[in-house]
């Protein structure tokens, strides 16, 4: 199935070497101060720390792993943990708007403008070769940066509060992401991907 025809909420983002669609506002049950409230005093964070070009670093904010498998990456087990019933509620609307099925769910939690996610790739074997993956937001704006492996060419897109950005197709396969450390102060932010692993 076309990761962005199942849904006419979704626009599509025109990028070479991949495909992305954003959706404002995901539909959701509860007003998106209370799910943000829920996710930070329901989720049991943890500070992890990672291997990256053979050094150890701790990572820039806390995370959690939830679903029916776990996951490994930049050197890190992450076992899962059951999927709570807010999680369980957004990852049927991210399936409804989506058109495809999730098993898993990273989540980064933001705590202000210091913590940060490196450039990387969702490139993990479990993950498959062309993975579909639903990045979720609650919280203070971030912007997420995407750049292409070879040409460079670079994206900004601002993951609002309640925003659903979904990454398709060859996207990791050629283009890195993150999100940049900033000065200004900055509110909290969770993040949810939501992932399947095979």
């Amino acid at each position: 199935m076309d990761l962005f025809t199942s849904s006419n909420l979704l626009t599509p983002i025109p990028v070479p070497d991949g495909e992305l669609a954003f959706l404002s506002q995901l539909p959701v049950q509860h007003g998106n101060d209370t799910v943000l409230a829920r996710l930070i005093a329901e989720t049991e964070w943890r500070s992890e720390r990672i291997t990256v070009w053979g050094k150890q670093y701790m990572q820039p904010r806390l995370s959690a792993w939830h679903g029916d498998a776990s996951y490994t990456y930049s050197g890190l087990r992450m076992a899962a943990q059951p999927f709570t019933v807010l999680q369980q509620e957004l990852r049927a609307a991210v399936e409804a708007v989506s058109g495809r099925r999730f098993n898993s769910v990273l989540l980064n939690y933001y705590r202000n403008g210091r913590d940060s996610m490196g450039m990387h790739s969702d490139n993990e074997p479990e993950l498959g070769p062309q993975p579909a993956i639903a990045s979720l937001s609650f919280g203070a704006e971030r912007t997420f940066v995407l750049q292409h492996k070879l040409s460079r060419q670079r994206l900004r897109i601002a993951l609002t509060d309640g925003s659903l950005l979904l990454m398709a197709g060859t996207l990791q396969q050629n283009w890195t992401h993150g999100i940049n450390k900033i000065a200004r102060p900055v509110g909290p932010r969770v993040n949810l991907t939501f992932r399947f692993i095979a």
